[in-house]
């Protein structure tokens, strides 16, 4: 990471339904982090970038990609330095978009921090971040701690359609900065290790407004 560059942060949409809250808490996290001031955001939306099922012939880790839905997911993946994946839960568990997206790719993940925005019921998404987290360390990618728990998410949502919108509370807003200050700290202290394991990439762009990546 250039010290004359801010890191690149993605926020991962993971929901795709019709109907999904998710978009709409993916702008406000992504509004929180363009608010924070240490990153060049961009908004990743998995419904947009309509990924089927994997369908690589070879290992993920051999980077052999066949199609070009997954280089330019690749391409895509590669280029950020932290991640904060906003996640509902489904069945006491993570929904399989998010881990499909994930499966198609391994060495683009490793030695970068991933927050968490989880929402839900009463649970607030908990159980679905609890379950990826093994996941994600298995692809040596290292999963924070801090992160914003949205409980009764139809509470906080207003508007409709492309509208749609999320009223955060105080507390949100707080656990938001927190992670976001986690996240940047965090970078930094992977940076010498992702050099040295050959994950680098080109140069970052300057901070500027959220750009959306389909």
């Amino acid at each position: 990471m250039s010290d004359s560059h801010f890191p690149v942060l993605q926020v991962i949409v993971a929901s795709t339904r019709p109907g999904r809250a998710g978009l709409a808490v993916g702008r406000w996290a992504a509004g929180q982090a363009e608010k924070h001031g240490g990153f060049a955001v961009e908004l990743v939306d998995l419904k947009e970038v309509a990924l089927p099922l994997v369908d690589e012939p070879n290992h993920p880790k051999l980077r052999q990609y066949t199609h070009e839905h997954t280089r330019r997911w690749s391409e895509t993946i590669d280029r950020a330095d932290a991640y904060v994946m906003v996640i509902p839960e489904y069945n006491h568990s993570f929904n399989s978009a998010i881990k499909n997206a994930i499966d198609y790719l391994v060495l683009e993940w490793a030695h970068k921090p991933v927050g968490f925005v989880s929402y839900g019921g009463v649970a607030g998404g908990t159980r679905a971040v609890h379950a990826l987290k093994p996941t994600l360390s298995a692809l040596k990618m290292v999963p924070l701690t801090e992160g914003v728990i949205i409980p009764f998410i139809g509470t906080f949502l207003r508007d409709e359609g492309d509208a749609r919108r999320l009223e955060a509370n105080a507390e949100m807003e707080a656990g938001a900065s927190v992670m976001f200050g986690e996240l940047r700290r965090t970078v930094a202290a992977l940076a010498r290790l992702r050099t040295a394991s050959g994950a680098g990439r080109p140069a970052l762009p300057a901070r500027g407004r959220t750009s959306q990546v389909s």
